[in-house]
């Protein structure tokens, strides 16, 4: 047997044997913060949270974060701006891995975010229900307020504290702390552990509209009624992420095609 005939053989299994390369923490955080982009939950020129804030949020070091964010800078994701006002600030949410790094974090994880987001659906209808049965006086003001913060809210950062605002008087309304603290819960999960709800102008407009018919419904002590429109409120957030999923994963799927078609 010729030279060339052992390599022909061994080649597919030395392509086999080849080490597998692992992807470090660092490397899964980046990918995270380019999917959580992707979903609007940090947008271009915003300053994302401290590394300490990070690695607190997303339970890994600081080093693994100063890992992610050096990654990211590497491929003009973010940038990082020194002195009083500095911090490390989005850039982009495209790149030429984009989809790669959106795609390794979502598809592995599908099942259990669907999962997720329908225990959240559940929940939330029941928060929303219950708030409307056990509100006092206290809770419509906490309410209103949190509604018209929202209305007024000039950019995206006031706009995700006064809807954070708005969730968690609702939540409060139940007199219940551990409904609170699990609709918290909730929100972190999926937010990818960033505690933040995807924000686009789509998302606002709609919010918008939905924020003062939920309220409404809860402060008139409406229970069937407010539990329907925390339904379709809290389906905004599962709008995105299914449609993020499902573009990605057509993507994947072309590109896979393109591939066998050219072998």
């Amino acid at each position: 047997m010729t030279d060339r005939q052992n390599q022909r053989i061994s080649e597919p299994f030395g392509a086999v044997l080849a080490p597998i390369a692992m992807r470090t923490a660092g490397e899964r955080i980046a990918e995270r913060i380019v999917t959580a982009i992707a979903l609007g939950e940090f947008v271009p020129g915003q300053r994302l949270p401290t590394e300490r804030e990070l690695a607190a949020m997303l339970e890994v070091s600081r080093t693994t974060v100063r890992e992610a964010l050096q990654r990211l800078q590497a491929s003009g994701y973010v940038t990082t701006r020194r002195g009083r006002g500095g911090g490390t600030f989005v850039r982009t949410g495209r790149g030429p891995d984009s989809d790669e790094m959106i795609r390794r974090t979502l598809v592995p994880a599908w099942a259990d975010l669907s999962e997720i987001l329908d225990f959240r659906r559940l929940i939330e209808q029941l928060i929303a229900r219950t708030a409307a049965q056990r509100r006092d006086a206290r809770d419509i003001a906490a309410i209103r307020r949190a509604v018209d913060d929202y209305a007024r809210a000039a950019d995206r950062e006031a706009s995700r504290l006064a809807d954070h605002a708005l969730h968690q008087a609702i939540a409060r309304a139940t007199h219940n702390a551990r409904l609170v603290d699990l609709s918290a819960t909730i929100r972190r999960e999926v937010s990818l552990g960033f505690d933040a709800e995807p924000y686009t102008a789509e998302v606002r407009y709609r919010a918008l509209h939905q924020h003062p018919g939920l309220a409404d419904a809860v402060i008139a002590g409406n229970p069937g009624l407010a539990g329907d429109r925390a339904a379709s409120h809290f389906s905004l957030t599962e709008d995105m992420l299914t449609e993020l999923h499902a573009r990605i994963s057509l993507r994947s799927a072309e590109e896979s095609d393109a591939r066998s078609q050219s072998e």
